[in-house]
């Protein structure tokens, strides 16, 4: 198989089967999800959807939370993971798009990046699922997936990024994020991958694992 069979195989499972794919994160506005998103960071959905509810309701808006100080935010966030520098960079994030966005949060990958706590992969998601830009973010799941399956060979996340979008289509990066990161979470798993039992598994260069 080549790699653009593979490709195409992996990508037409997925529309086939899995039309509805996105992010797990609770989110009710474009501040809320980027907020979400930087709590995410080696951190579970499931841990930050238990800590924004009370957060958004003490801060729900950007400019309301720009006024906070990473001392006002930490009791909020204390149970995800590095709650203090998160703190710290969620204050220093709603001030800069305040200051330096007109409190909108910014649309393109390159001044996402700006914002203190945003990182590429971030970024990435931030800009695919408010803007639908054609981006494809790399975590730690997408990461792993793409290299099992054979999509890609890079070393860090920044190669398997490129990888991926010199071969999925412009119109279906953002939900591709999100059909490899799912499967991550719930079939190939970083430990005791379900293997048997993974569709992908006749198109996959590491089967079994």
């Amino acid at each position: 198989m080549t790699l653009e069979q593979r490709y195409a195989a992996i990508l037409d499972y997925f529309r086939n089967n899995v039309p509805v794919a996105e992010s797990e994160l609770h989110f009710g506005s474009d501040y809320e999800l980027l907020v979400s998103v930087i709590l995410s960071a080696q951190c579970t959905d499931k841990r930050v959807n238990l800590v924004t509810p009370a957060l958004f309701a003490a801060y729900p808006t950007v400019e309301a939370l720009s006024k906070a100080t990473a001392e006002d935010i930490y009791p909020f966030i204390k149970s995800v993971s590095y709650p203090n520098n998160k703190a710290k960079n969620l204050a220093a994030m709603a001030r800069k798009v305040m200051d330096d966005f007109g409190g909108k949060i910014p649309s393109d990958v390159d001044n996402l990046m700006k914002l203190p706590g945003a990182g590429r992969k971030t970024a990435n998601v931030v800009a695919s699922v408010l803007y639908n830009e054609p981006v494809v973010a790399v975590d730690t799941h997408v990461f792993r997936v793409s290299r099992r399956l054979g999509l890609s060979r890079g070393a860090t996340p920044r190669a398997v990024e490129l990888d991926l979008e010199r071969h999925i289509p412009l119109d279906i990066r953002p939900i591709a994020h999100h059909w490899l990161l799912l499967h991550g979470r719930y079939t190939c798993t970083s430990q005791k991958p379900k293997c048997s039992e993974c569709p992908l598994a006749a198109f996959c260069k590491s089967y079994p694992i």
